[in-house]
């Protein structure tokens, strides 16, 4: 009941600290997080919670890595791979070392190897709370890919670095020969680890579906517990990496899945939609119980009366400001020597100013990781001793992490301003854009034969949404050439129109209402691109009149010519879509695909009573269409606000964007 009732608590204070976030936004969520937990804590006596590092790694860590390296640019990854790697290992070991040493000088009653164990566990950076900064701060694309990279690896490193440096404490032996082997057989199985089982999943997914399952829950499911049977063969099968065999196995995860999403859709936005919830929910219990285990884990260093409390913070202070220091020094100089010798050549290049290497130290905070694994200290020696200051280590640890959270939180926006000074008219058009283009995609996504003609005409709307946005880029020079040039091909295609029609006629029998009612929707097409205002006024008339020539038909003779109708625009429009196809060469692409989506509607608006509804009306295709596209966009938005590219006015601004697009093509929409 105890662990049912701190569960319960832990999900109460995740929603509420995301409410006080929302509305403290100077303050990252993750700091907020942890202050709630130590007042938890301290409110409830008696507490206490025992984090084992394994099944923290293998609870929090695996899926949580897994999830980010799904989700990371693979070209950014390449590109930035120098680096990262660069961090990521020779960073951590720099940390270890340099840091081992300043510490044990610092504080001579820590041993040489404990102070080692000290610096490697606070060498890992946290992606967690990069991204919870980055809410606030608009940091540097450049810089926050890095830092968000390095994370994704460092983890390994630093504790493989810390193990062994425990391992040392323990035994009373290092050898830099087998630590160095079973440093690389770490990495390099973890990583063949990873792609083996990650491949071996997808092959049975396969095998499963020509089986004839096809629940998509069933999917999902087998898809969440992946990075769970990742890292538990990895640690336990083979003593190698997890960490780096759950990275390897979601970069693979999402290779595959782009070449796979289109044919299931359904699965992958279920589990895209279950992730988001897992991430969310591990996010937040991983910083409370940092706050929840501070209380017990530091009250023993307190109640010591041989060191001083000023002292133990100047401690931190020292620590982690020589931790940071050591990252400083390491970016300057990868700075400095990328640019020299590796983009000497490249006259745009230029390299990265101390203002910028600065930022990028700042971002490097400490998190989760360090506290699981200083917390892993084990309590005694193989000689029965004491392990040498565990409740010192502890508190520095946990000092360090406040420490660079609460530095970042003050700094960064002081060294950001005016670092991303675009205007915000045209970030916001950007993202707007995104936003267009992830609907559309969803609309494809879930077009098939029962929605087709609905799901044309919302795409439709949203590709007129995305010219409209397009076009404020435009200069107005650059706006009436794409107008005019619009204009030029679409009177083109009403003219092969005309000739096809002319065509078919003469190769077919078709009825004089329809003959006439095809070449004069031709010749009004014709007129409203030359913008004959009389056509607006004609165009309702003429819809009427049509309606009622038809009801005054005898079935027979309806079905007849509904039949030829749709051989008509079946050729009619294929010809022409397929002329249109042919003008790449000679048009601008948006040019070209604006008429092409016009006609791709028409030939399905013509064509839609050989693909019946089943069941469903129109309206309500309509309304799930819209409802699925307007669901991304949100999606989309909540993307944007975790990348932090997005401040609180544009994402305000942004989500009056969603209203206005509910409005147009929800409410307002017009067969």
């Amino acid at each position: 009941m105890e662990t049912l009732s701190l569960i319960l608590l832990m999900l109460a204070l995740i929603l509420l600290t995301q409410v006080i976030g929302h509305y403290i936004r100077f303050i990252p969520t993750a700091l907020i997080q942890i202050i709630a937990g130590t007042v938890a804590a301290l409110l409830m006596s008696g507490l206490t919670i025992e984090v084992e590092s394994e099944w923290f790694l293998l609870l929090f860590i695996a899926p949580l890595l897994y999830n980010d390296s799904s989700h990371f640019p693979r070209e950014d990854l390449w590109r930035m791979r120098t680096a990262i790697f660069g961090n990521a290992i020779i960073l951590v070991l720099l940390t270890t070392i340099v840091g081992g040493y300043f510490i044990n000088w610092l504080i001579p009653v820590i041993p040489v190897a404990a102070a080692f164990a000290l610096a490697a566990i606070l060498s890992p950076t946290d992606p967690i709370a990069v991204n919870g900064i980055a809410k606030r701060v608009q940091i540097p694309e450049q810089i926050l890919t890095l830092v968000r990279g390095e994370s994704l690896i460092n983890d390994a490193s630093g504790l493989v670095a810390f193990s062994y440096a425990v391992a040392a404490v323990v035994t009373g032996y290092f050898s830099l020969q087998s630590a160095t082997t079973e440093f690389f057989y770490m990495f390099i199985v973890g990583a063949v680890i990873g792609l083996t089982i990650s491949l071996a999943m997808n092959f049975l997914k396969v095998r499963l579906r020509r089986a004839g399952i096809e629940d998509v829950v069933f999917y999902a499911l087998l898809q969440i517990l992946t990075p769970f049977i990742i890292f538990f063969i990895a640690e336990e099968g083979f003593h190698a990496s997890g960490v780096i065999a759950v990275v390897t196995g979601g970069i693979l995860h999402a290779l595959i899945k782009e070449r796979t999403e289109t044919f299931f859709a359904q699965e992958q936005t279920l589990t895209d939609n279950i992730w988001t919830m897992i991430a969310y929910t591990l996010n937040g219990i991983i910083f409370l119980l940092l706050g929840l285990t501070l209380p017990e884990a530091t009250r023993e260093i307190f109640a010591d009366d041989a060191i001083n409390n000023w002292r133990l913070m100047l401690y931190v202070i020292e620590i982690g400001s020589f931790i940071l220091a050591i990252r400083l020094v390491w970016t300057m100089f990868f700075n400095w020597f990328d640019h020299r010798f590796f983009k000497k050549e490249d006259r745009e290049h230029r390299r990265p100013s101390f203002k910028q290497d600065l930022i990028t130290t700042l971002v490097g905070v400490r998190g989760t990781i360090t506290m699981v694994g200083v917390l892993s200290l084990p309590f005694l020696t193989e000689s029965g001793e004491a392990f040498p200051e565990r409740s010192l280590i502890i508190f520095l640890a946990a000092g360090v992490i406040i420490y660079t959270l609460v530095l970042a939180t003050i700094l960064l926006p002081v060294l950001n301003r005016g670092e991303a000074s675009t205007p915000i008219a045209l970030d916001l058009n950007a993202q707007k854009q995104r936003m267009i283009r992830r609907a559309i995609s969803e609309i494809k996504q879930v077009t098939d034969e029962d929605n087709a003609v609905v799901a044309f005409d919302l795409l439709n709307e949203y590709h007129v949404m995305l010219r409209l946005l397009r076009a404020q880029e435009k200069s107005q020079e650059e706006l009436n050439q794409f107008n005019d040039q619009l204009k030029a091909l679409r009177l083109e295609a009403v003219q092969w129109e005309k000739e096809e029609s002319k065509r078919f006629v003469a190769e077919h029998k078709v009825p004089d209402l329809l003959k006439k009612d095809v070449f004069r929707s031709i010749e009004n097409r014709r007129k409203a691109i030359g913008k004959d205002s009389r056509f607006q006024i004609v165009q309702p008339i003429r819809k009427l009149w049509w309606k009622r020539k038809r009801s005054n038909m005898s079935s027979d003779a309806l079905i007849q010519m509904t039949q030829v109708e749709h051989e008509l625009y079946e050729k009619v429009m294929g010809t022409v879509i397929e002329r249109l196809e042919n003008c790449r060469s000679s048009y601008p692409p948006d040019v070209v695909q604006s008429v092409l989506e016009f006609y791709k509607r028409l030939r399905f608006k013509h064509t839609r009573w050989s693909s019946p509804i089943g069941g469903k009306d129109v309206d309500q295709q309509k309304e799930e269409l819209c409802l699925k596209a307007i669901e991304v966009q949100r999606l989309e938005i909540a993307n944007m606000s975790k990348e932090g590219n997005l401040s609180n006015e544009e994402e305000k601004e942004l989500r009056r964007f969603i209203h206005y697009i509910e409005s147009v093509v929800l409410y307002e929409y017009v067969e």
